[in-house]
């Protein structure tokens, strides 16, 4: 048993077979062979044996002629390795007896040899493993070939293992069959955590390198709560993670008579709750969790991983679902939030060493006109659907706010002139989320409908750290006092101004953290789905003066830690567990 310590982006642990997936693509998964099928197998590792052998061969005389003899010896130690009798029976046998399926045969014997190399304290021997790894994806190409299995043509069950999954490789796996994924870079509040979260699967992600030490159709747990992945766990670390399975599912029965009941402070203040969402399917967990509304409406999904600019029917197509499924609640749609570089057919900028300070969100809205206006059109056709606010990313200044309504305006004339209905008083909000969106949001409450606070983004540009990058993810923090401060500066605006204002980012869907926000002021939640039954659970067994006598207290400390550990012990006073 192997313990993995990495960082918790999305909620829930699950139990599973592994799939590991890297450069060379996904393994299969798939372990056994039917017995009678077990010569065929043979033969076809023995083929691939083969196959690769004449490859190394010639790769050992085209370096040796190019470079030498010296270079040449590199191949000639891998030809000797792949034709090693004692390795090569160690596959057979495992074909054999066992039924294993060839590829997991390899892989299985392959990497407990390179882990041999590993240990050696003699750094010359251990790099010696990564010439078993080169072997092993060599048989593996030949092995898998055209019938290497893709991320659509899942059958079973199957945690994801990855170097790194892109957002879109993440908005694009397969629900079915995905029960969860780790990966050995990135950090809390990336779009991927965040299309996890979507996704209901538990994630984790900066656990560093550990793909060598696992193989496909391994047995894995993925804690997205502790940020904790577990290789082949042994019988009482299994038996743990079902038992606390099944307490959990007895949790979140027990709040489900919430559903239909108002988020309701114990004195009566009556809380939103709504429901952030990704894809438009996800407006059902809404409706199903009783959500008040959507409170944030992703659209990136319709650029990611796209060949092809959203035409204006997509987006109207996706929108509608949205809206008509929500009624009369409110449905917050947000205007793309992509850096230009997640664009298709959009030139990459020359200079974008730094993309979170570059060319993203509105400021790419206002460069791009085009793909701006088509989203606002979709956006203000499906106004008289429902609902509909619509809502600007990462702004900064007024001029930039400006500059967005300005747009809205005249693609409302422009529908106006060609007969087309839309709400003409569709509410328009912005999101808070620089350091000069909430120090400015005295005079920004002047000019908006609504302010939502994205704590993502904030949380990344007060404290400096990239919300992305292992390195640094232990600063970034929701209770820093820095961001607090920022956050109780944008709430206290909003309400000198009776402006709505929300909070949408991932602290809001933290139970940690209700309390301390709701003694700040805040009295609408955007969260997660999955995170509404135990915030409103939580929202229903406190009273206001007592947040705020919590939030008074919090508002003194200097540091983030203390902080935390403060708010678990207030929280513990109303629910037996805390989730962060």
């Amino acid at each position: 048993m192997q313990k993995l310590q990495g960082i918790a982006v999305s909620p829930g642990a699950v139990i599973g077979e592994a799939l590991v997936m890297d450069t060379e693509g996904f393994r299969i998964p798939r372990r056994f062979v039917a017995r009678d099928a077990v010569v065929d197998e043979l033969e076809r590792f023995n083929k691939a044996v083969t196959a690769a052998a004449v490859e190394i061969a010639h790769h050992r005389e085209t370096v040796s002629a190019e470079l030498g003899e010296k270079y040449g010896a590199i191949f000639e130690a891998h030809l000797q390795m792949l034709q090693d009798s004692r390795l090569r029976g160690e596959v057979e046998e495992l074909i054999r007896q066992r039924h294993y399926s060839p590829e997991y045969a390899v892989s299985h014997v392959l990497r407990r040899y390179a882990q041999v190399f590993q240990r050696l304290e003699s750094s010359h021997l251990a790099e010696r493993a990564n010439d078993i790894f080169d072997i092993e994806k060599r048989l593996l190409r030949h092995l898998l070939g055209r019938r290497r299995e893709g991320i659509s043509r899942l059958t079973s069950p199957v945690l994801v293992l990855a170097h790194n999954l892109t957002p879109s490789e993440t908005s694009n796996l397969d629900r079915r069959f995905v029960r969860g994924f780790v990966t050995e870079i990135g950090g809390p509040g990336s779009h991927t955590a965040i299309v996890a979260e979507a996704l209901e699967i538990p994630a984790v992600v900066g656990t560093g390198p550990f793909l060598t030490d696992v193989s496909g159709g391994e047995t894995v747990i993925i804690d997205g709560d502790q940020g904790l992945v577990i290789l082949s766990p042994d019988e009482e670390t299994l038996a743990q993670y079902r038992r606390e399975a099944e307490e959990k599912r007895i949790q979140a029965t027990r709040l489900e008579p919430l559903r239909d009941l108002p988020a309701e402070t114990r004195d009566n203040v009556r809380i939103e709750l709504l429901g952030n969402i990704e894809f438009p399917y996800e407006v059902d967990h809404c409706v199903d969790r009783g959500a008040d509304g959507v409170g944030l409406y992703r659209t990136e999904f319709l650029y990611l991983g796209a060949e092809t600019e959203p035409t204006e029917e997509i987006h109207y197509q996706a929108y509608s679902r949205v809206v008509q499924a929500m009624g009369k609640r409110p449905v917050v749609i947000r205007t793309f939030d992509l850096g230009a570089d997640k664009m298709p057919n959009m030139p990459h900028p020359e200079d974008n060493r730094n993309p979170c300070l570059g060319l993203r969100s509105i400021r790419l809205a206002l460069r791009n006109l085009p793909v701006f206006r088509t989203q606002l059109r979709a956006v203000l056709r499906a106004s008289v659907l429902g609902n509909v606010h619509i809502m600007f990313p990462l702004v900064s200044t007024l001029l930039e706010l400006r500059q967005a309504k300005m747009v809205l305006a005249d693609v409302m004339e422009d529908l106006q002139e060609h007969n087309l209905p839309f709400n003409r008083d569709l509410p328009v909000g912005m999101m808070v989320e620089t350091p000069a969106a909430a120090m400015m949001a005295d005079r920004f409450v002047e000019e908006v409908d609504f302010l939502s606070i994205g704590t993502n983004d904030l949380i990344q540009y007060t404290l400096a750290v990239d919300r992305a990058n292992k390195d640094v993810g232990g600063l970034y923090n929701p209770v820093d006092p820095a961001v607090l401060r920022l956050i109780a500066m944008a709430i206290e605006a909003a309400d000198r101004k009776q402006v709505p204002i929300s909070m949408c980012g991932q602290m809001s869907g933290s139970p940690l953290y209700t309390i301390l926000l709701l003694g700040m002021g805040l009295r609408r939640f955007s969260v997660t789905p999955s995170a509404i039954p135990e915030v409103k659970n939580l929202c229903r067994r406190v009273t206001i003066p007592e947040c705020q006598i919590v939030a008074e207290r919090v508002m003194t400390m200097e540091n983030a830690r203390d902080v935390k550990n403060y708010l678990k012990e207030e929280v513990k006073k109303y629910v037996e567990e805390v989730a962060e």
